[in-house]
């Protein structure tokens, strides 16, 4: 047992008993950023903040919602929004950061593949992080039932079939999902229970391994410069901070941090107090009504690209399901479709950055269409924008192997 001696201050008691000093110095002041990056460095952290804001809010819904199919749609569009003191800007906290969240990772995600920050040894990072979209993913689909609009009901009609699809064991998985033989009741529960306890739970746990997994390979930087953070730590400590080319987290990096989380929270509370309508589908102000349905079904905005794909193979409904199903998990494996040992940001990579402007303009093409009635020629170009996604996945590989050769190099 470590030796216990009078404390001088709270700070050297805490430090005998839980080590806090050493922690410091492990997660912030002597756990070193590269200078060279920019403001797109800051997503991580603005994720962070954004979760934080979902949970506090969704604590605050949570005391007046009803996850019952006969008081769902009254408890939030009556209780929730005329009743309760700033009810309304509750839901609004929460729809908009709903929002703001996918908007934030699709950033995040596009910023990492622009950089090449998931080669070299920062596999893990791309990968948790994918599996944490998967899961915001999953916790935001939830969420959009609970309200029990017409929308929220379709939707999680449509979702759910799209399990009946699967060979041999379709039907089960369907009925298994809903507990019932329709969306009902039984349904509701089940994705009340995902989105207050089990997906936020789950999203914690990857949260804390996505950053754990930063601690080896360390945070790439906008040059993809390879630096000895050891030997570089080693000058910011011996007072040569210039020529330095680290900063310490903390407080050097995390001020530049809290610097972008309050202009964005300037623009988020604008959002939420005076343009949350973008956040709210009007459709899903109808009470769900199983015997009416809505003249044309549509996902919420961040799910439309893999929905167009969904849709795009227009002549054969298994083969749109199998490649919803691979354009859904194919950006796991993108660290090791890429080839080239290059980490370097796109513009000093010629085919990729022609590849990385394709990937990017097709998928905003496939959330446009995807919001669109699948007639005339919207379905075209869906088929064709989702022909194209696929297609820049498999070609990845061979473009980046040319590099490897020193063809584009």
């Amino acid at each position: 047992m470590a030796e216990i001696k009078k404390a001088n201050g709270l700070i050297d008691w805490l430090d005998q008993r839980l080590a806090v000093r050493s922690l410091t110095k492990v997660l912030m002041t002597e756990y070193w950023i590269p200078k060279n990056i920019n403001f797109l460095w800051a997503m991580g952290v603005l994720l962070l903040v954004l979760f934080s804001m979902l949970f506090i809010s969704g604590l605050f819904l949570l005391m007046y919602y009803k996850p019952d199919v006969n008081l769902a749609f009254d408890s939030v569009n009556y209780t929730i929004m005329t009743e309760v003191a700033y009810g309304w800007l509750w839901r609004n906290i929460h729809a908009v950061s709903a929002s703001m969240v996918f908007l934030i990772i699709y950033i995040h995600m596009f910023v990492g593949i622009y950089y090449g920050s998931y080669k070299q040894g920062r596999e893990m990072i791309w990968i948790t992080g994918m599996l944490l979209f998967v899961l915001f993913s999953a916790e935001a689909f939830s969420g959009y039932m609970l309200p029990w609009g017409q929308m929220s009901y379709w939707a999680a009609v449509v979702i759910t079939n799209l399990f009946g699809g699967i060979p041999f064991i379709g039907p089960d998985i369907v009925e298994w999902i809903r507990g019932d033989y329709s969306v009902a009741d039984a349904t509701l529960t089940r994705f009340f229970m995902l989105h207050v306890c089990l997906l936020p739970v789950l999203i914690m746990a990857v949260i804390a391994i996505h950053f754990y997994s930063l601690r080896i390979p360390h945070v790439n930087n906008a040059e993809g410069e390879k630096l000895d953070f050891e030997a570089e730590a080693q000058k910011y400590l011996e007072g040569k901070k210039k020529e330095s080319k680290v900063i310490p987290f903390w407080p050097a990096f995390l001020s530049k941090d809290i610097f972008v989380i309050f202009v964005f929270l300037a623009l988020f509370f604008y959002l939420a107090c005076f343009n949350f309508n973008f956040a709210l589908d009007p459709i899903n102000f109808d009470p769900a009504n199983n015997l009416k349905t809505p003249a044309h079904i549509y996902p919420e905005w961040y799910f439309l690209w893999s929905y167009e794909v969904l849709r795009g193979f227009f002549f054969s409904s298994s083969f749109g399901l199998a490649m919803f199903g691979l354009a859904n998990v194919i950006f796991f494996i993108l660290p090791f479709l890429d080839r080239s040992p290059v980490v370097a940001p796109a513009h000093k990579r010629p085919a990729f950055f022609a590849w990385f402007a394709v990937l990017l303009i097709d998928m905003i093409v496939l959330t446009i269409y995807g919001k669109l009635p699948p007639e005339g020629i919207n379905v075209w170009i869906g088929c064709i924008a989702s022909s194209v996604f696929i297609a820049l996945f498999i070609i990845l590989p061979l473009i980046t192997k040319n590099e490897k050769a020193g063809g584009n190099q």
